[in-house]
């Protein structure tokens, strides 16, 4: 049986949604209740997976701000524990009780816990907690020496994971570049994980700045961008997620396109948060598609054709006739595809979508 479970640990770290299932194997073995396994780091936010009677309430703790106020996981961190203790010794009779994740878990049946800590080498620190029943007492040595004997495959489970994490994200920036797209995968901090040689040729738009994170060269495409960092991390409401870079000297204009990676289960070790991918837009005075405008743009179908009426040069009110909506819905409309776009003006919005220079303004003026 420990062997299996042991095969099991190790199958999770190339195949992460079974940590779940795992987990509860391990529960089954040491007389837990509840398992889970967290991810912490300086500039990203905790990650996290559980047992399916806590996935609930770890995604409330996960997008919330309970787990940094717990004096429980504050302590665990700091202490670091080499293999796996009693966390209700390094804490007080009013700390446990007053704890943030205690009293949560209190109310679900949960009581005495265990965790240990696994230092990355990369600087992330892995946490695996067992909790037991509440009023089944503390953690004994058999259970300790169940979960201590498993913990170097932990450990090295934890490794795998991270290294494969960040081996999808270059495989996918390299895929990128076979098709011609500068791309890069960023944490949701902004800190670029890894970059194809397409988007680190492009030193004049994509710029180096501290802690290994990015910036535009552009400061209004800038500006947007790190809103889009920002939204990611669910600091803002997600705005712009493709962003217009103004042609440079040598080279067409680019929208660039954020594309959120979603917490699944397969991303708890990665780090990755981000992918930006640019697309470079040819200089035309072809009429750009509904269609095309809705997918670069993120524009509802609606925003999507009055945008492209306006684009062949057409005035609001006639652009609004030719859409069936009226002047005033026009202008509602034209508010949001400036906001989604970037642009603060009609005369930009159209040298945008003609894939001409965006001139330089600093008033929202709907003509």
């Amino acid at each position: 049986m420990f062997d299996d479970l042991t095969d099991k640990v190790y199958e999770a770290a190339f195949v992460p949604d079974l940590w779940p299932r795992v987990l509860s194997d391990i529960n089954a073995a040491s007389a837990s209740l509840g398992g889970a396994v967290f991810l912490f780091t300086d500039d990203q936010p905790v990650r996290g997976m559980t047992v399916p009677l806590l996935q609930d309430l770890l995604s409330e703790f996960l997008l919330g701000d309970t787990l940094q106020f717990s004096t429980a996981v504050s302590r665990m961190c700091a202490v670091q524990p080499a293999s796996f203790v009693d966390v209700e010794s390094f804490l007080t009779a009013e700390e446990i009780e007053n704890d943030p994740v205690r009293v949560r878990l209190r109310a679900l049946g949960i009581g005495a816990h265990t965790c240990t800590a696994i230092p990355m080498p990369s600087g992330e620190l892995a946490i695996f907690v067992f909790q037991r029943r509440l009023g089944e007492g503390r953690y004994d040595a058999r259970s300790f020496e169940v979960l201590d004997a498993l913990r170097p495959t932990m450990a090295r489970a934890s490794l795998i994971s991270a290294r494969l994490g960040l081996e999808r994200a270059r495989g996918t920036v390299a895929a990128m570049t076979a098709i011609g797209l500068p791309a890069a995968v960023l944490s949701s901090s902004g800190r670029v994980l890894t970059a194809n040689t397409l988007l680190e040729a492009m030193s004049s738009v994509f710029l180096p700045v501290a802690h290994g994170g990015m910036a535009i060269g552009d400061a209004n495409a800038n500006r947007l961008f790190q809103e889009a960092v920002m939204a990611a991390r669910g600091e803002v409401e997600p705005s712009v997620r493709s962003i217009p870079i103004p042609a440079g000297l040598d080279r067409q204009p680019l929208i660039l396109h954020v594309l959120p990676l979603r917490r699944a289960a397969h991303e708890v070790f990665s780090g990755a948060d981000i992918l930006i991918a640019a697309t470079a837009v040819s200089a035309s005075s072809i009429v750009p598609s509904p269609s095309l405008l809705a997918g670069l743009f993120d524009l509802t179908p609606a925003e999507a054709r009055l945008a492209s009426a306006l684009s062949q040069g057409r005035p609001l009110k006639e652009a609004a006739a030719s859409s069936n909506i009226t002047v005033k819905t026009s202008r509602t409309y034209l508010e949001r595809i400036f906001t989604k776009t970037g642009t603060r003006q009609q005369s930009q919005l159209v040298a945008l979508l003609k894939s001409a220079d965006m001139p330089q303004v600093t008033r929202r003026d709907p003509e």
